[in-house]
């Protein structure tokens, strides 16, 4: 499974890796949170190195729809359900200051994206109660958004709102961009190395801290942690983001099919997220959805069937021509997580949990990592630095932990049954179990005439990984880390590979 965006040749070269270097600031990830983060820094005159375990972009970034909206389908009612209405207000400024800092900078760079109106439509009397819900939440935020009843899609509905002129892009060309910016103001890149840890040396008394990696340490004043979730579990993040798995493909439509005008979410479940891509000419239209906690599914290729099936019933002639996956992490409270990390001396800093909306929540977060560290304030970012978690954010995050805990009970609870497969029978192509050794679960798999025993359990908390039958991976239903089938990390907060099983 190759997105639309990343289906192309890999012109990226690696800077070196020395060992034992000290920089200013290190960044962990190439993504957009992480690029835009070093930009401004070594715009500042910092000496930045990124360190990305696999590729800029390779994860979160290069597998996004790539909306710039402040239309968000249903979250700001989401939102204001927990929150006063100076906080929404402070998250729409956010992603406002986000947009248009993205938007503006690809205007100077001459990197091209589009300019269309934001739809989230209802096609149930439940869902035309709830636009009614983000209409008002929206107008109360200070957004233009207006309701009309046929938003011009090929299918029923029950109404729609509408923002105008939001954008959408291509996020491999904005990578590109970043990648080249960055550099050129003395900045650092590198791949194939991992961030595993830091201790500080002396970093309460002004001193640096040590950065581990799986390539040697690094020194270094500041470290922002740009990972999708953050890999240290100082602050216990993990415990308070649901990792959820999503999918897309990109289809050619025939002339006889209108391609939809405009960028669409709907409202209810299972969501349906379309937008057009303009490529040479061709007619492409882009569908998402379908999403589901990471490791919960007992099939993630029929979750992918599901929508291709449904994109081919509403768009007839539609030709498949790429099909991926996702993994986002939404906060128990809704509210994205960004600043200085607890326990981390005050030098290290992250960002996570964007829901979904990480074109503009990425580069927001970016922007207050960036004027903490050089010593200035965003107004929006210290309201919702300040805020109280409600008490339905809480009980999201106890009800999330009860399952986690309940999910780990059960699995190791499972691995211990006479009836599990212990056989060395080979599983057929692009199959996976997980067996036992004794008393030790083993995760056993085929790909590509390839027979790799790894330990099945996840070396980040403990939990057993399932097999993802589309992605031929293991996923971890803890806290979303995942695994090749050869057991090399992929992401979420493991850091670890899963070991080999002679």
């Amino acid at each position: 499974m190759t997105s639309l965006w990343l289906d192309r040749t890999n012109t990226f070269r690696s800077d070196q890796f020395h060992p034992r270097s000290t920089f200013d600031t290190v960044v962990a990830g190439a993504g957009l949170t992480g690029l835009v983060a070093a930009l401004l820094l070594a715009r500042s005159g910092k000496k930045v190195l990124v360190v990305e375990a696999r590729s800029p972009g390779a994860v979160t970034t290069g597998n996004t729809t790539a909306k710039v909206s402040l239309l968000q389908g249903t979250v700001l009612s989401a939102l204001r359900n927990q929150y006063s209405q100076k906080v929404v207000d402070a998250y729409v400024e956010m992603n406002r200051e986000g947009q248009a800092w993205l938007l503006r900078y690809l205007e100077n760079r001459g990197v091209a994206f589009q300019r269309r109106d934001a739809y989230t439509y209802a096609t149930s009397e439940g869902g035309a109660a709830i636009l009614r819900k983000e209409l008002a939440a929206a107008r109360a935020a200070g957004l233009a958004v207006e309701y009309l009843r046929e938003p011009g899609l090929p299918f029923p509905v029950n109404g729609a709102l509408r923002l105008g002129q939001q954008a959408q892009i291509h996020p491999m060309e904005v990578i590109d961009a970043l990648v080249d910016d960055v550099r050129s103001h003395g900045g650092q890149i590198v791949s194939g190395v991992r961030l595993i840890g830091f201790r500080g040396l002396g970093a309460l008394r002004g001193g640096e801290l040590e950065v581990q990696t799986d390539h040697g340490p690094l020194r270094a004043r500041d470290v922002v942690l740009a990972t999708g979730t953050p890999v240290l579990n100082r602050g216990l993040y993990f415990a308070k983001l649901k990792p959820l798995r999503s999918y897309a493909a990109a289809f050619e439509l025939p002339g006889t099919t209108a391609v939809p005008d405009g960028m669409f979410l709907s409202a209810e479940q299972p969501v349906r997220s379309l937008r057009d891509y303009p490529a040479d000419g061709r007619r492409v239209l882009l569908v998402g959805g379908n999403g589901h906690p990471v490791g919960r599914a007992r099939s993630t290729q029929a979750y992918l069937d599901t929508l291709i099936d449904w994109t081919t019933a509403k768009f007839p002639g539609a030709s498949l021509t790429h099909s991926w996956s996702a993994q986002d992490y939404q906060a128990t409270n809704l509210m994205p997580f960004f600043g200085k990390l607890p326990r981390g001396l005050g030098r290290v800093y992250f960002a996570t949990g964007y829901n979904k909306w990480g074109m503009t929540n990425s580069v927001a977060a970016a922007l207050d990592i960036t004027a903490d560290i050089l010593g200035t304030r965003l107004p929006w970012a210290s309201v919702i630095h300040h805020r109280v978690t409600s008490p339905a954010g809480a009980a999201s995050a106890a009800t999330l932990n009860a399952a986690v805990a309940a999910t780990l009970a059960r699995d190791w609870g499972q691995v211990g049954l006479k009836r599990l497969d212990e056989s060395r029978e080979q599983p057929p192509e692009g199959a996976g179990l997980v067996t036992r050794r004794g008393r030790k679960p083993v995760a056993v798999s085929t790909v590509n005439g390839t027979r790799c025993e790894l330990s099945a359990v996840c070396t980040h908390l403990g939990g057993i990984v399932r097999w993802n039958d589309s992605e031929k991976s293991w996923d971890c239903p803890l806290h979303g880390s995942r695994f090749s089938s050869d057991g090399t990390v992929l992401e979420g907060p493991a850091t670890r590979d899963l070991r080999q099983v002679d």
